[in-house]
């Protein structure tokens, strides 16, 4: 996919970071669009489905943490890529943005290099998935569809968030094996994206929520495995 199909949705109440930020993304040749609020972005999300939506955490109206959580639950974003703009202190941004299904943080004030650095490693991902080959693991009692980004467990279908689903398909392709925290951040979130050590904790908690604690095994200092 070349940079000029690649849709990107900058959501934020400061005209001057719209401003800014949509100039520099522009500048690199991807079709931006804007909205001042939560509620105007999350409209503008469904109609327009773009590859990556940028959300400012404290905004009027609707905070960027409740816009991301709805966001998740509308057939056909669930899997679209979105990353915080905050100022917020960096364990907040982590656990909260996480909890809500976001990908990534940036903080401001925001160095347009490494917007554009970290825009682009994302971007980067979500082409890398693209040319994945379509294969159905089947582990146990679930199906997980790479093809679909879809995970059937039991009969019941079960809709995962990108990071999510790409951390249950990377643990689950080898049972048994204990992936340390190293791997698992390099190659679900890639080294050219810089997050916190809770993150692989904070998507863990919600993977145990979704498909059975027994599944998820934690090895004290090293990293997580997958069980039958």
């Amino acid at each position: 996919m070349k940079k000029n199909e690649i849709k990107i949705l900058l959501v934020d109440d400061e005209p001057d970071i719209l401003e800014i930020v949509g100039y520099n993304l522009s500048s690199e040749g991807y079709q931006v669009s804007t909205a001042k609020n939560g509620i105007e972005g999350i409209a503008k999300a469904k109609k327009e489905h773009p590859h990556l939506i940028i959300l400012d955490v404290m905004m009027p109206e609707m905070d960027g943490i409740e816009a991301c959580e709805q966001i998740r639950n509308i057939p056909g974003l669930n899997n679209v890529i979105i990353t915080f703009l905050t100022a917020r202190g960096e364990d907040y941004s982590q656990v909260a943005g996480f909890d809500a299904g976001a990908d990534d943080y940036i903080t401001k004030p925001v160095k347009p290099k490494v917007l554009i650095s970290k825009v682009n490693a994302l971007l980067r991902r979500l082409k890398d998935s693209e040319e994945e080959v379509a294969s159905i693991n089947k582990v146990g009692d679930i199906e997980i569809n790479r093809d679909e980004y879809k995970i059937v467990q039991k009969g019941n279908e079960i809709i995962l968030p990108r990071k999510e689903f790409e951390l249950l398909s990377l643990l689950a392709s080898r049972p048994g094996k204990v992936f340390k925290r190293e791997e698992i951040l390099d190659k679900v979130w890639g080294n050219e994206v810089i997050v916190g050590g809770r993150t692989i904790d904070v998507h863990i908690r919600k993977l145990r929520e979704k498909i059975g604690d027994n599944h998820f095994k934690t090895v004290k200092g090293v990293g997580y495995k997958f069980v039958l």
